[in-house]
């Protein structure tokens, strides 16, 4: 079943109708996740997902043998991809290989917002 997720959002306050904002994990407080495309619409295939972290803040260090798929929508990171470590900001896209490791750490004092695209089951 197709469906449309209004954007209810502006500046830095990523949000979408009818999707939950839940805590990224009980250890990283200041990170929030939402999927506007995932398994509760149907999505089999791949997902949507944003993310957003406060000022201070960093993702898990992990790799996974899934791709993905980042466009950064607001602020600025350090982003780890294996062993480099690169600067990205609004509209930049990094595309990240499957068991590669990776981190995303803000920059600033503007949280930053991102999303991702990973394929479905994820």
């Amino acid at each position: 079943m197709s469906i449309i997720r209004r954007f209810n959002g502006k500046d830095n306050d990523y949000t979408w109708e009818g999707v939950e904002v839940r805590r990224y994990s009980e250890e990283f407080d200041g990170v929030t996740k939402q999927v506007p495309v995932g398994p509760e619409e149907g999505s089999n295939n791949f997902h949507i997902r944003y993310f957003h972290l406060e000022p201070g803040k960093h993702s898990n260090k992990e790799f996974h043998p899934h791709e993905h798929g980042v466009i950064i929508m607001h602020g600025r990171a350090r982003v780890q991809l294996k062993d480099e470590f690169f600067e990205v900001g609004p509209k930049d896209a990094i595309f990240i290989s499957g068991n590669d490791l990776h981190q995303f750490v803000v920059l600033g004092d503007e949280p930053l917002g991102f999303l991702c695209v990973v394929v479905g089951g994820r």
